[in-house]
């Protein structure tokens, strides 16, 4: 808390708006550090995999009961300051009509590869028609929620493109990166439909009550800087764009995206999201300390000692202090096998921790 700001009170904020994850989003001062963590639900926990057992992923993502107890199951068990809504990022490619699935241990798998300007013609618009489980999805969980803040999620334009390019997940991108540079106004007509897609995927989302939303884009950071800046911005920045007028944080999380932060931010971010292989510190100077940050205890972590686990949390708690505002979470997300009350115990230190200007 800054030393010039009002005293807030110990009481719990009564709605999302005042919640301490939103106050920080907004560089406003909080009565406490917020946390959550990136894949809080899903197969860490075992009431998730029992609850999903016999149910395939994307059918889980269209299944609006299902899709509010799992989002609401870490919020239950751990107390984290905020549900991530429970999807996939090729959950709107899939409902505009691309045949994919996610295969279990591969991920998402494309029927027909996307490699020529014919393929655009399979990827329509993306309206609130086609998705009218995920606006009853929301509204279920905002109801449910009460004072804690559900944050949309879509995937950014890149990683998509990504995934439909190459069929599936990559190591090197090659068949991005040569349609990229070989053909770079396909690229760019291909990525502006993802953008729409993506964007309208969130403004669904926040028009159906989500109080920020994340735009995740998973392989940014397998490029240069110089590609990202000429290929890839604009299409975030359309995307984040979509969400403007309604008044929300939007977070902009990438990974291995240490030098591309500043960019990041200049696509229409609020909070910027830091991963584990740089220092808050450095992206805080990279950034100028003009944008509040989320991160980025390492999720490996998880399996060390308490102690030196602890003093990690500590130290990203301090470094925080840094910016105008600072989301404790991991540098990406919670690994399958890390134990739940692990989990708990860090959101618990987390929340012990002093925020900015006290001691």
């Amino acid at each position: 808390m800054t030393p010039d700001a009002p005293d807030l009170p110990d009481a719990p904020a009564d709605s999302p708006a005042d919640s301490d994850l939103v106050r920080a989003a907004r560089g406003v001062p909080v009565r406490r550090t917020p946390v959550w963590f990136m894949r809080q639900a899903g197969r860490s926990l075992p009431e998730y995999r029992k609850v999903r057992e016999g149910t395939a992923m994307l059918q889980a993502c269209r299944t609006p009961d299902l899709v509010t107890e799992i989002t609401l199951q870490p919020v239950r068990r751990h107390g984290v300051d905020g549900a991530i809504f429970f999807s996939d990022i090729v959950v709107p490619v899939q409902a505009v009509g691309v045949d994919l699935d996610i295969v279990p241990g591969k991920g998402p798998v494309v029927a027909e590869p996307f490699r020529t300007r014919a393929d655009l013609d399979r990827l329509p618009e993306l309206t609130p028609d086609v998705v009218p489980d995920i606006t009853e999805s929301v509204r279920q969980l905002v109801s449910e929620l009460g004072a804690t803040p559900l944050i949309g999620f879509a995937g950014a334009p890149f990683t998509l493109a990504s995934y439909l390019v190459e069929g599936g997940p990559s190591k090197n991108h090659e068949r991005t990166k040569a349609l990229m540079h070989g053909d770079p106004q396909l690229w760019h007509d291909l990525c502006a439909r993802l953008a729409q897609i993506a964007g309208a995927f969130l403004r669904v989302q926040v028009e159906a009550g989500a109080s920020m939303v994340q735009l995740f884009d998973s392989w940014a950071g397998f490029l240069s800087r110089a590609d990202y800046v000429r290929h890839v911005k604009p299409h975030s920045a359309a995307a984040l764009a979509a969400v403007a007028d309604l008044n929300v944080p939007r977070i902009h999380f990438g990974v291995g995206t240490g030098e591309l932060l500043l960019d990041m931010a200049d696509a229409g971010a609020d909070v910027v999201g830091v991963d584990y292989r740089v220092s808050l510190t450095d992206a805080i100077d990279r950034l100028g300390a003009r944008y509040p940050v989320q991160g980025n205890l390492d999720p490996a972590l998880l399996f060390a000692p308490w102690e030196p686990l602890a003093d990690a949390v500590e130290r990203i708690a301090a470094e925080g202090h840094a910016a105008p505002g600072h989301i404790f979470n991991l540098g990406h997300g919670v690994l399958p096998t890390t134990d739940p009350d692990v989990i708990t115990r860090v959101v618990e230190h987390v929340h012990a921790q002093p925020v900015r200007g006290q001691r």
